[in-house]
């Protein structure tokens, strides 16, 4: 991009022609049923990511694949066995100089060049009222370290035993976290307890763990949806993507 730019600044090329090759170098056509946004990182500070819900493994495999060659990496989230089993079988098969790290409990896929770094941009807290939440936290943690986050972790620090937060909701503060992610399902009430301690923008995650009613979620979304606690913000139910991107611009942010 910057040097397009020295292009058009000397005369070499109209504003027209840079902008046909911007659009070009931006969006990777790959075969008849995607349109990979390769230069989303350095427009927006989040990577493209991978949701792997709905596609074959093959296509999966190669979106990750044609991906990680072009950026450096490729994050698959909602990831199944079976996608993995595709992508190293293929990395395998064409002796590609990837690394893949198969997060099953977040159920993501990191496919990394080797000898590839991310840019760190800061830390951000991570916390869960209970163990059931982990699989969202983890996801939201993988998304956050891609981002180039530091992720601070506390897990299981619900209501339930409030006595349990005090401890680390101070070792984050003293961490100078840019944010702090809380994943909390049943009544979803810790991210309001979280966002009335802190003097930094808390995210709240419902999810989809309790009984009755309210038990997929919907109990703990209206509940921090409802919160008097200020400077919480939340995403839906289930949304570890979300939640860890939110915090990494946070952190992008507070680093400029």
């Amino acid at each position: 991009m910057e040097e397009l730019l020295k292009r058009v600044a000397r005369g070499e090329l109209s504003i027209e022609e840079a902008s046909k090759e911007l659009k070009v170098e931006h969006i990777r056509q790959l075969k008849d049923f995607a349109r990979l946004d390769i230069q989303r990182t350095h427009r927006t500070g989040i990577p493209e990511i991978i949701f792997a819900e709905g596609k074959r493994s093959t296509e999966v495999a190669d979106l990750a694949l044609a991906l990680a060659a072009a950026t450096g990496f490729a994050l698959v989230s909602r990831a199944r066995e079976d996608d993995g089993a595709e992508i190293k079988k293929r990395v395998e098969a064409e002796r590609l100089d990837f690394e893949i790290d198969h997060n099953e409990v977040a159920r993501t896929i990191l496919v990394k060049r080797k000898g590839y770094t991310i840019e760190k941009r800061g830390k951000i807290g991570l916390v869960t009222a209970g163990t059931a939440d982990i699989p969202i936290a983890e996801e939201a943690r993988v998304v956050a370290e891609v981002c180039g986050c530091e992720v601070i972790k506390a897990s299981d620090v619900g209501i339930a035993g409030i006595h349990r937060l005090a401890e680390p909701l101070e070792e984050l503060v003293n961490a100078d976290v840019a944010a702090i992610i809380v994943v909390a399902g049943m009544e979803g009430a810790l991210p309001s307890v979280v966002a009335s301690l802190v003097d930094v923008p808390v995210i709240g995650v419902p999810t989809s763990v309790g009984y009755g009613l309210g038990g997929k979620g919907t109990a703990a979304l209206l509940s921090m949806l409802q919160s008097c606690s200020p400077g919480l913000a939340v995403v839906n139910i289930d949304n570890g993507v979300g939640a860890g991107a939110f915090a990494a611009k946070c952190a992008l942010h507070r680093k400029k």
